[in-house]
């Protein structure tokens, strides 16, 4: 066993020192960020370097139907080949053993990535920006509420009771004390993370009643998303035993802001690791206008990754922070592409599309996909908003996810970034989802239909 231990990081080792390490959780994220896999005895794990699932778990709507995905060949199922991605173990120390996560690649029998894996896709996207001699960064911020537990679907989310048992009082943005209302919850997170290796920027109230936010360090895509990925476990089960719900939904409150991915992103030269959205005198470079440009050009074609399900564009209403526009602007949050302030060497362009529900891999990946496109076409973006960006630009993006898969299923180009069968599989999984929602009839509709049309 101690050979694969070696090659973990060290947080993971801290973790089992001086313990029997019991299981180990062998994990692989599904199109809507699942954690699927199989856990077994560490000592089974130690004398195996992959292991075996069907094909079949990228088909899996939210609801757990399927989508009729499979392609050619039929629904036989054959099985993927998943390799560890010992860089990936990390602990599970809400279990109640001593247990490791392992985060693993899928692989078909010809050892060729799966097309359809998100951790694949994201991979994809990042081999293209290496081709060209460029390394991005990301910096994820995940929004969150907090809420009482809700075993009722046909009943309103309603926000979880703090210390002062005013739920009302966790709606003060910035606030500490309203941090201070879930405490032990928050000490958990803190905990789990520093079990886990984790660095947290920090840990914010937002404008929602018990609406969480955690700044997460910049580092590299995929790292940052594998952590996003991990952290919505982590901070569901900090919050399960504190007899409350987290929520990663993008509107779960209505009447609260949603919650959000804010996607910051810069992009280094990899020979001499400058930042080349900023020139020699610290200026703006041709580049980073280029980047903006791909993102109002073709993030609405990839609208359908950031905001993957009904719920999503509920949150794409003005006055609550929320985008509902393409503008860009400098420190500018009623625009939908935000750059923040910084030093030269820090610039960097925020994607405040992504909603917390999106899958990581899938949203960094989209983001990162449309900034490449505008960097290999070339062109400048819109003129800079200035002042309230609500007022202007509300049409920019889809409303609906009916138009967002159609916008996918025409973006030729963004298939060739992505992958054709990914957005293939995608899409056919996503409308199987939405076809699952048209049949559901609403509490609106009942209230307002039944007796007066």
């Amino acid at each position: 066993m101690s050979d694969w231990l070696d090659k973990v990081p060290e947080a993971a080792r801290a973790y089992i020192e001086n313990h029997r390490l019991d299981e180990v959780e062998c994990v692989i994220s599904d199109l809507p960020g699942i954690a699927r896999g199989k856990a077994m005895p560490a000592t089974k794990f130690s004398k195996q370097n992959h292991f075996y699932l069907p094909n079949s778990i990228f088909f899996q709507t939210i609801t757990g139907d399927w989508g009729e995905a499979a392609g050619e060949e039929g629904w036989t199922e054959p099985d993927m080949v998943l390799k560890p991605d010992y860089a990936t173990a990390t602990a599970a120390p809400w279990t109640g053993d001593w247990t490791l996560q392992v985060i693993h690649d899928a692989y078909d029998q010809q050892d060729n990535p799966i097309a359809a894996s998100p951790r694949n896709v994201l991979k994809r996207v990042l081999e293209l920006y290496e081709a060209k001699g460029w390394k991005p960064v990301v910096a994820p911020e995940m929004e969150f509420y907090l809420v009482a537990p809700n075993v009722d679907p046909a009943k309103p989310i309603e926000a979880m009771m703090g210390r002062s048992g005013r739920p009302a009082a966790a709606r003060q943005a910035y606030s500490m004390s309203a941090v201070d209302e879930f405490g032990p919850v928050i000490d958990d997170i803190y905990d789990f993370a520093e079990a886990q290796g984790f660095e947290i920027d920090g840990i914010t109230q937002e404008g929602g009643a018990g609406q969480l936010e955690i700044n997460l360090a910049h580092g590299d895509p995929v790292d940052l998303a594998d952590q996003v990925f991990y952290l919505k476990r982590l901070i569901r089960e900090a919050a399960l035993r504190h007899k409350c719900f987290a929520t990663f939904m993008a509107k779960p409150i209505e009447g609260e802001p949603g919650s959000a991915m804010h996607i910051h992103q810069s992009i280094l030269d990899v020979k001499t690791g400058k930042n080349i959205f900023s020139d020699a005198n610290g200026e703006n470079t041709d580049a980073f206008h280029h980047f903006i440009a791909g993102l109002q050009n073709h993030l609405p074609s990839v609208i359908s990754l950031l905001a993957p399900y009904v719920n999503s564009y509920r949150r794409y209403v003005k006055d609550h922070a929320a985008p509902i526009n393409l503008d860009w602007a400098r420190d500018n949050r009623t625009t939908g592409i935000r750059i923040p302030l910084s030093r030269p060497e820090a610039r960097r362009v925020e994607n405040r599309l992504a909603g917390m529900d999106c899958n990581p891999y899938l949203g960094i990946a989209a983001s990162l996909a449309a900034g490449y496109l505008g960097l290999i076409e070339g062109e400048d973006p819109a003129p800079q908003a200035t002042g309230d960006a609500y007022t202007d630009g509300e049409d920019s993006i889809p409303r609906g996810l009916g138009r967002a898969l159609d916008l996918l299923d025409e973006a030729t180009l963004m298939h060739d970034i992505l992958g054709a069968e990914f957005t293939r599989v995608y899409s056919i999984v996503k409308r199987a989802e939405y076809e699952e929602f048209l049949q559901v009839i609403s509490p609106w509709e009942r209230e307002h239909l039944l007796i007066n049309v």
